[in-house]
């Protein structure tokens, strides 16, 4: 099966904004890769939701414990927890993960050697290395890309959704270019309204929206007196689906409150618990790609004290997340992936300013695979006894991101048109033992 993309389309994200705002507006997306063509493979995985743990998780204090490791090492975190799945030890300050464990699979040696955030952010996100006067996609934009409107999407929101801010540390459209740029929802979903950009406006009714609607077209005059054109006609279909957006379906598909209470307590009444819940909704929809970025991670100052707030929170919004997805029928075919741009350092900085605090640390590190193809309840790749150097099967950036283009049905071997229309490999060839075939 081929998909060949069409010469012009317009920015759907700037439409949804400005339309919102009561006015028009129009950006034309990146034409140079327009006959762009990309085998695809049968899908295991329908919708992406990538946990974006920015700033960098501490490995040894999450997913890769080492209770022996000694006060400098591991702190007060003296105790790890036994799973549901026998053999496999984690954090004791992830007890509602430890009984989820034959939902997901951890792995312990992801490895790139980097530990700037802005370089380790675009290597985890594209599988590249930046530099060469050419700017890659990452993950969310090619399977907005080849999955989304260009394929069969016909969902009511944009097929790349970020919940709530966007990574920030560089184009994450990189040279596909600003049509396949996320949707940043910006707004806290765990407030009284989810005031999400361009589609619900704090203070604005939707008489207030007919009403600017009116006037916007009051004030159209130029398009009254031109001769029809095809171009126009494009602006008009995009102006009636922004409308759509604002006083229709999605709307509803933002609306936390019609969940029960009783599961959106369990999620968790916060930020990043109230972000997994409405990823759960967004794949409801068939969104193909939902990134949730859970900032708070870089914890060079008083580590513990920052751990101790937010260890809970993720423990219980993902387990719950894994759990609300699988009675739901929905995990098999949703893939998780979870992760930050590298690690903390094993070793405590105890004296200050650092107060206990963890650096960056890209030598070794660790994540989290669930659903979409992804088998549940195994370890992929060891550490040594600090969690400080890779023991065995290295698992670098295109391996991950190999592996989850594969299950989402993109050929991960295949090519894709750089913005100067040449074709370039989607991913490059491991550095190790290549794609996780052993949970697969």
């Amino acid at each position: 099966m081929y998909l060949k993309m069409p010469k012009l389309e317009l920015n759907r994200r700037d439409f949804i904004r400005n339309a919102a705002m009561g006015a028009l507006g129009m950006q034309f997306g990146n034409s140079a890769f327009a006959q762009t063509l990309m085998p695809l493979k049968k899908a295991r995985a329908k919708s992406v939701i990538e946990i974006w743990m920015w700033g960098g998780p501490s490995q040894i204090d999450t997913f890769d414990p080492k209770p022996n490791a000694g006060h400098d090492f591991i702190g007060p975190y003296t105790d790890v927890l036994e799973t549901n799945v026998p053999g496999i030890q984690i954090s004791a300050m992830l007890p509602k993960l430890a009984q989820q464990a034959d939902k997901y699979s951890l792995i312990r040696s992801l490895t790139h050697g980097v530990k700037g955030h802005e370089t380790a952010t675009y290597m985890m996100q594209t599988g590249r290395v930046p530099g060469g006067g050419e700017v890659y996609p990452c993950v969310g934009a090619v399977v907005s890309r080849f999955k989304g409107s260009d394929a069969n999407y016909k969902g009511v929101i944009p097929p790349y959704i970020v919940l709530t801010k966007s990574h920030g540390r560089f184009s994450e459209e990189g040279f596909l270019g600003p049509k396949y740029k996320p949707f940043a929802t910006g707004g806290d979903p765990s407030k009284e309204r989810f005031v999400v950009e361009g589609i619900i406006a704090d203070g604005v009714s939707d008489q207030r929206q007919l009403t600017r609607r009116k006037l916007l077209h009051q004030l159209d005059t130029l398009g009254q007196q031109i001769p029809a054109n095809p171009r126009f006609l494009k602006m008009d279909q995009c102006e009636e689906e922004a409308y759509g957006l604002i006083l229709g379906e999605a709307r509803e598909i933002f609306d936390l409150k019609q969940e029960p209470e009783k599961l959106r307590e369990a999620y968790g009444m916060n930020h990043f618990g109230q972000s997994c819940l409405q990823a759960r909704r967004l794949v409801e929809e068939g969104v193909p790609y939902i990134t949730v970025n859970y900032n708070g991670w870089d914890t060079h100052k008083s580590h513990f004290t920052t751990m101790n707030q937010k260890m809970p929170e993720f423990d219980q919004a993902l387990a719950t997340l894994l759990e609300d997805l699988s009675q739901r029928g929905l995990l098999d075919e949703t893939l998780i992936w979870c992760s930050g741009e590298f690690g903390r350092t094993p070793r405590i900085q105890w004296k200050e300013p650092w107060n206990g605090g963890r650096g960056h640390f890209a030598n070794c590190f660790s994540g989290l695979v669930a659903g979409g193809g992804f088998k549940g309840g195994h370890v992929i790749g060891s550490s040594d006894a600090n969690a400080e150097e890779v023991v065995d099967r290295p698992v670098y950036p295109q391996d991950l991101i190999g592996s989850i283009y594969e299950l989402v049905g993109i050929d991960p071997d295949g090519t894709i048109l750089n913005g100067a229309g040449q074709p370039v490999p989607l991913t490059l060839p491991s550095q190790g033992k290549g794609r996780l075939v052993e949970i697969m």
